[in-house]
């Protein structure tokens, strides 16, 4: 019997977290931490989990929302085998220690004595001990033989991948985020295309519809001339970028486009830990998946300027430059909320936004706010808005007709739609009630555990 449990608190984008029960084997399937909320009601429901019970953890990448909650997790399950590829392990890394930091942070700040949730100290020592997982091959999960694991590139961030796990009498993938077409520097995913019985599959863009004139390259030309259009005005652009995954293929296709004659050749400023998540990305520039294979970001893009320091104030704003700076969503506190004052009130600037953004994100009620409109980016920071907005599509997920198309090819037996907000997940059960009704299509509650065969 096969047992699959959400041990996320909440039906969203955030915390995925998934408990299987596969005969005697145990295995957790990511350990994210919540966006949007705080202290330990951001993290999965572990204490439903009796400690030392886990035989196996899977982490598919290194966005917090799959990685954050981690270190809580191994806490509870010291011996549990660990499953994720180097290159997560490396960016994960370095993303939870900083969440170290954000959590010390705001301990003061909102009241919150529990932070940090872990440490510096318990991170060295949790990543000094585990051993990346090949990516491709088949290997054992857990100590009882009866589970099998191969893990396939999944085309979102570098090291993202998919798990695919099989026993006797059945299988099961678990797609993580993915992206079934190249990025700028990361290829596209590499999915088996078989028979699956069971299929647990994100669903984040499934409440939109693709432009079916979308292309990649038009996509590219129509940012370069915004690019190019506010620099001959004499303006400044801001472009806000998480600092994993987006500020480097952002980087890339700013070469790009200088290359091809469409912007100017003007320097490009990345903020603090932008850098580092770049270094990652360099250290595994010619050994993993992906694209410009060899190509050192911070040392062949003479363009790219690190900040010259740790904190936001130490990036000095100048006329003319092109600034890509964390977060992507401008959170309160972060480098490009606090740069924002330099740029929204000058109509010859630029604020381009390249990836997603909440609707209640500072970023998504700048994009809802007309020219001349005032918006409020955070509570007492009200800014009127005079500068050019525009949105483009580079994102690392799949667009719902590519994952609807993948779920029909391999059509499973039950399909669990997880990592969506509930329009997005409706959507996709809709279209499989029509096309396939025989499919057990399950939206997992919190907490609810389903028996899968």
């Amino acid at each position: 019997m096969v047992v699959l449990q959400n041990l996320a608190r909440t039906i969203d984008v955030g915390s995925s977290s998934y408990l299987l029960d596969i005969g005697n084997t145990r295995v957790v399937l990511d350990a994210g931490m919540h966006p949007k909320l705080e202290g330990p009601g951001s993290l999965p429901d572990f204490e439903a989990l009796r400690e030392g019970s886990v035989d196996a953890v899977c982490v598919t990448h290194a966005h917090l929302d799959h990685i954050g909650a981690f270190p809580v997790l191994c806490r509870r399950q010291r011996n549990a085998q660990i499953c994720m590829t180097e290159e997560t392990m490396a960016l994960g890394g370095a993303m939870l220690h900083n969440s170290v930091n954000v959590m010390t942070s705001k301990r003061d700040e909102l009241n919150e004595p529990s932070y940090p949730l872990f440490g510096h100290r318990e991170l060295d020592e949790i990543f000094q001990k585990l051993t990346p997982a090949p990516i491709g091959r088949r290997f054992r999960l857990g100590d009882t033989g009866e589970v099998r694991c191969t893990l396939h590139p999944a085309g979102h961030i570098l090291g993202a991948v998919s798990t695919e796990l099989e026993w006797v009498g059945g299988n099961l993938l678990y797609t993580g985020d993915v992206h079934f077409e190249e990025q700028s520097i990361v290829g596209a995913a590499q999915l088996p295309c078989k028979h699956f019985d069971t299929l647990i599959v994100e669903t984040t863009r499934g409440d939109y519809e693709r432009d079916p004139d979308y292309t990649r390259q038009a996509e590219m030309e129509r940012l370069g001339t915004a690019i190019r259009e506010t620099l001959k005005a004499g303006g400044t652009v801001l472009i806000p970028v998480f600092a994993m995954g987006k500020t480097q293929e952002l980087l890339v296709m700013l070469r790009d486009l200088r290359d091809a004659g469409l912007i100017p050749r003007v320097p490009v400023h990345i903020g603090g830990l932008s850098t580092k998540m770049t270094t990652i990305y360099d250290r595994f520039a010619d050994r993993s998946h992906r694209l410009n294979s060899g190509l050192q970001l911070l040392r062949d893009l003479d363009f790219v300027s690190p900040a010259a320091g740790r904190r936001s104030g130490e990036i000095h704003f100048e006329p003319g430059r092109i600034y890509a700076l964390s977060s992507g969503m401008m959170t309160e506190h972060t480098v490009s909320y606090r740069f924002a004052r330099n740029i929204l009130a000058d109509k010859k600037n630029a604020l381009l936004f390249v990836g997603y953004a909440d609707p209640e994100s500072p970023a998504g009620k700048i994009q809802r706010t007309p020219r001349g409109g005032t918006v409020e980016l955070a509570r007492g920071n009200v800014q009127t808005l005079h500068c050019r907005v525009e949105k483009y599509d580079f994102s690392g997920h799949a667009p719902r007709e590519h994952l609807l198309e993948y779920i029909r090819e391999v059509s499973p037996k039950t399909a669990f739609l997880v990592h969506g907000d509930l329009p997005a997940r409706h959507w996709f059960a809709g279209q499989l009630a029509e096309s396939h009704p025989e499919m057990n299509v399950i939206i997992p509650e919190p907490g609810e555990a389903y028996v899968v065969e």
